[in-house]
């Protein structure tokens, strides 16, 4: 059954390297996982939206829980879908814009087309957070 995870948590003190470093982490596990999605970080919060298997999933999201780096891991949204919005991206980090004002605009060029309206919604509405 194919699964879709859209997580918050709080990870405030995070530098650029350690968030490179859990992307570089995504990138080499999770396609031996088939597992796809993208990630925001504005500088306090993560954003994550994770495809895959649900039994796959619910094994990381259970390891997500417990990620000492952030904390507050709050499932905005999970559910099975037909298809993978991300078929190509084991992870990719989608970059918030330093401008408020454009990060909506910027950000909505760079979400998958097939994300479903409510999901592409929160993760726009996580884009104006500071």
């Amino acid at each position: 059954m194919l699964s879709q995870y859209l997580y918050i948590s709080t990870a405030p003190s995070l530098s650029r390297d350690e968030v490179d470093a859990i992307l570089a982490t995504s990138g080499r596990n999770n396609p031996a996982r088939d597992v796809t999605g993208l990630l925001l970080y504005n500088g306090r919060n993560f954003l994550q939206l994770l495809e895959g298997d649900k039994a796959e999933l619910d094994a990381l999201m259970a390891r997500i829980s417990t990620d000492p780096r952030h904390s507050g891991v709050s499932i905005l949204h999970s559910g099975d879908v037909a298809e993978r919005t991300c078929p190509k991206w084991a992870m990719k980090r989608v970059i918030i814009a330093e401008s408020v004002a454009n990060r909506r605009q910027l950000l909505e060029q760079d979400l998958p087309a097939g994300l479903e309206g409510e999901v592409r919604r929160m993760i726009l509405n996580f884009a104006v957070l500071n």
